[in-house]
């Protein structure tokens, strides 16, 4: 696994070029009942993710700057692999190029 970054403040984080940050929706621990999940179920990352911040473009082959594709606080789908992780506090967040996004999902 690569190095982890850690943060004092999500705010401090500002991505460059067509970079992503996001924040993964955890796994529910328990059922609509009450019974506990094991952590080897919940310890997987769900592909959901809510868009924290984004950076303004990357230049295309001419230097004009295209922008993201997604806003803060889309909701989106993710590859299961990839992504730089960053710690804030106990919070858990990622980098991810725009591309690597793989879907934008609408409520």
């Amino acid at each position: 696994m690569a190095a982890q970054a850690t943060f004092r403040s999500i705010k401090s984080v500002i991505p460059l070029f067509d970079r992503v940050l996001v924040q993964r929706f955890k796994p529910d621990t328990k059922t609509a009942s009450g019974i506990l999940l094991p952590s080897s179920v919940t310890n997987n990352p769900l592909p959901e993710a809510t868009v924290i911040a984004v950076g303004p473009g990357a230049p295309d082959k001419n230097g004009k700057v295209v922008p993201t594709s997604v806003q803060s606080g889309d909701r989106v789908l993710l590859p299961g692999w990839g992504g730089n992780p960053i710690k804030v506090g106990e919070e858990e967040y990622f980098l991810f190029k725009d591309s690597e996004i793989l879907a934008k999902i609408k409520e």
